[in-house]
């Protein structure tokens, strides 16, 4: 039997760590991959288990340690975990584990409950300008993407953004509480996570933070709105260190039958999620890349010391 062959037998059965909460971003990524590498027979069997912790840096930790050299076990990341990494001065880092592809990118969408005064963008922004600590943002986890799209917005407001109000929730069903009790002032997160809200009026859906509108929302970007504001929420899939070549051969190959299946083009439909993929080195260089342009956006936002 070929290394190839066993490793590819040893993916039958996988581990996926969400390293947040129930019903956030990552969580609903893992279980969508779950289900749709169980649907296509492209794994015998998927187990999803959640750590939460400052941004995800904990399960980094704990995936370290426990997936080292191991094909069966995988994690869900993105840049909210280049951010925490920097923000938190986490003991570990994204060097310490494989990458294997990038699948998604989701749109943010900047809400504010039914009853709020605040009717649209411009409200929201000469709020913040007027005073930044006054408004009370919920989202993910500090040094996630919520919260450099709160910083970038307030900058782009004319206020600073080292004094914006941002309370970091550990999952999306928590963020979306402290919103429908109204609590906070507004709420960032993906679209398809307060879709269901927002077309029940229960939320108001101000701008999008991506370069163009989602299909089958009436929401317009930052960017039409006259702020030159864009952020991606890209998630994507890693492996433990030190796995062989041929096993992240395997990894690879399945990842890429996956995004080519019908099941998963449906999944990105049904979760508003824009297909993102980008596999192998091209990814790698990619993470590289992105570690330091959020290092450069949060430095810039005050979020990190130089």
């Amino acid at each position: 039997m070929t290394l190839v062959a066993s490793a590819a037998l040893a993916q039958q059965e996988l581990k996926i760590m969400a390293p947040a909460g129930p019903g956030g971003g990552w969580d609903s990524a893992a279980r969508s991959i779950q289900q749709v590498l169980t649907q296509t027979g492209l794994a015998k069997s998927v187990q999803v288990t959640n750590v939460t912790g400052a941004g995800g840096t904990v399960g980094l930790a704990q995936f370290i340690n426990n997936a080292k050299g191991d094909p069966n076990q995988l994690m869900v990341n993105g840049i909210t975990m280049v951010g925490a990494i920097l923000s938190n001065k986490a003991p570990v880092n994204l060097d310490q584990v494989t990458p294997i592809a990038r699948l998604t990118g989701d749109p943010l969408v900047i809400v504010v409950p039914a009853t709020s005064p605040l009717k649209s963008i411009q409200d929201l922004a000469a709020a913040s300008k007027a005073d930044p600590a006054k408004v009370t943002w919920a989202g993910g986890s500090a040094g996630g993407a919520d919260h450099i799209l709160a910083a970038l917005f307030t900058k782009a407001a004319g206020a600073d953004p080292a004094k914006v109000n941002y309370v970091a929730f550990s999952g999306g069903g928590e963020a979306l509480a402290a919103m429908l009790g109204g609590k906070v002032t507004a709420g960032i997160s993906g679209y398809g996570e307060f879709e269901s809200q927002i077309r029940a009026g229960k939320l108001r859906a101000l701008a999008i933070s991506s370069g163009k509108r989602l299909a089958g929302a009436d929401v317009p970007t930052l960017k039409e709105l006259g702020m030159d504001v864009e952020v991606v929420n890209w998630r994507a899939i890693m492996a433990g260190p030190g796995i062989t070549a041929d096993q992240r051969k395997a990894l690879t190959d399945t990842m890429d039958k996956l995004v080519k299946s019908k099941e998963w083009t449906e999944t990105l439909k049904q979760k508003g999620w824009d297909d993102y993929y980008l596999a192998g080195e091209p990814f790698g260089a990619f993470l590289k890349d992105e570690q330091a342009r959020v290092g450069e956006v949060l430095k810039s936002v005050g979020l990190v010391k130089s």
